[in-house]
């Protein structure tokens, strides 16, 4: 690598408990636990605990008080919502 630059390390939308304990910084464990008993969001994949990034991120959001960003939408421009059936 050129100029000390480190490798980036490309994070999966669909990561499995191992990728996912290490983006959150917590042991496969804990995360094992917390996927069993529905603190975190994850799904399983046959017998398998699968996370997704972008429910894993607005899930820290949520829990740390975050408040998501509004997306930069023009009001005037916005489609009207569909009406309940």
């Amino acid at each position: 690598m050129a100029g000390g630059a480190q490798p980036q390390i490309a994070l999966r939308e669909v990561m499995d408990i191992r990728l996912a304990a290490d983006y959150l910084g917590i042991s496969g464990d804990t995360l094992y636990r917390y996927a069993s008993e529905g603190f975190i969001p994850a799904f399983k994949l046959g017998n398998r605990w699968r996370f997704r990034k972008s429910l894993l991120d607005a899930w820290m959001d949520e829990k740390s008080g975050v408040k998501p960003t509004a997306l930069d939408v023009d009001p005037l421009r916005k489609k009207p919502a569909n009406r309940a059936r």
